[in-house]
């Protein structure tokens, strides 16, 4: 059977799950950097189980792409970074993408692909040319419902503070948010007030950290009160995409967590507020977009024991490898 058949009714399946009106908040990155995961098809099980409906990935992977299948769990789908290295993906190259990766998977509800994460040096000149590969390759196979953005780090940004202030640092960047604004798809930001508090405790409390009471912040450049760093970091994302001239394009945060080891600032105690606070305060937007709730996935389901760097690297999960709670989360 081939997957040509699908096509029409997978289109409008895609297109009624791409960018919809009433999205879960809250999603949860599945990193797989690990020798002791559980099975995929567990780790769907579980994602069902507590009610969580928005799966991120790093690369497709054909056993959690089968596990996904009939789980109405929405998938956001990252290019590897590697496929960005040297050179973008031809238009061929982009074509066989999509039929290996999404177009063999009828049954998995897929939001966003993300073209790389977090790219860095002289392969970020490739991520918008593999953008348009990619969304002409969704376009020509029906797929057109499917959005596709990249990943970035808050380090795009230059002058968060105030908030107000952001714009971007790089050439790059306007470029890509203006084929966002003639796309409608939205921009792909990893927030983290966690390294953001560790690198200036003498300017930033914990409380302010962590969704806590005890700060207030006035933006003067634009009058806001602030009593969340990240609120702060969403909306100089927001001002630098004002500043670029496209202010009409959504950001959805594609990653944010806290560790509960391994370092400074890093607990239970912190990880378990900062997660589920968050959880709760995602759905009322920030001060810039208040009452837009922000699609917002939290990193990582589960402690990946072979991540690299820092200690805290290996404890950002939700969850342990044996599946049990790294400390008690709601997601509703």
């Amino acid at each position: 059977m081939t997957t040509q058949g699908f096509a029409p009714v997978l289109a409008v399946a895609l297109l009624l799950a791409a960018f919809p009106a009433a999205v879960q908040s809250i999603g949860v990155c599945y990193g797989v950097i690990g020798n002791n995961l559980p099975a995929a098809s567990d780790v769907v099980k579980l994602y069902k189980s507590k009610g969580i409906d928005s799966m991120r990935i790093y690369f497709p992977r054909s056993d959690i792409l089968q596990a996904l299948t009939g789980s109405n769990i929405a998938l956001t789908m990252d290019v590897a970074n590697e496929n960005l290295a040297g050179s973008p993906p031809t238009p061929p190259a982009a074509v066989g993408w999509v039929k290996q990766n999404v177009q063999a998977y009828p049954g998995v509800s897929f939001r966003y692909i993300a073209v790389g994460n977090e790219v860095t040096g002289d392969d970020t000149g490739n991520i918008l040319p593999a953008m348009k590969n990619l969304n002409a390759a969704l376009g020509a196979a029906g797929l057109g419902g499917v959005g596709v953005s990249t990943s970035v780090s808050q380090g795009v940004i230059a002058n968060s503070y105030p908030p107000s202030n952001g714009v971007f640092n790089d050439d790059y960047m306007f470029d890509i948010v203006e084929y966002l604004a003639s796309t409608g798809a939205p921009l792909l930001v990893n927030v983290y007030p966690y390294f953001a508090y560790v690198g200036d405790t003498k300017d930033i409390s914990l409380n302010y950290a962590t969704f806590q009471p005890g700060t207030t912040v006035t933006d003067d450049g634009s009058g806001l009160i602030y009593t969340s760093l990240f609120d702060a970091m969403v909306d100089s994302v927001y001002a630098a995409l004002e500043d670029a001239g496209a202010p009409d394009v959504g950001v959805v945060v594609s990653e944010t967590g806290w560790p509960s080891a391994g370092g400074f600032g890093a607990s239970v105690s912190n990880a378990q507020t900062y997660n589920q606070k968050l959880i709760s305060h995602v759905q009322g937007g920030t001060p810039k977009r208040p009452g837009v709730a922000l699609e917002t996935y939290v990193f990582a389901m589960f402690n990946e024991n072979q991540k690299t760097g820092a200690e805290t690297e290996r404890h950002f999960g939700l969850f342990n490898p044996n599946k049990s709670p790294s400390y008690k989360i709601r997601f509703h």
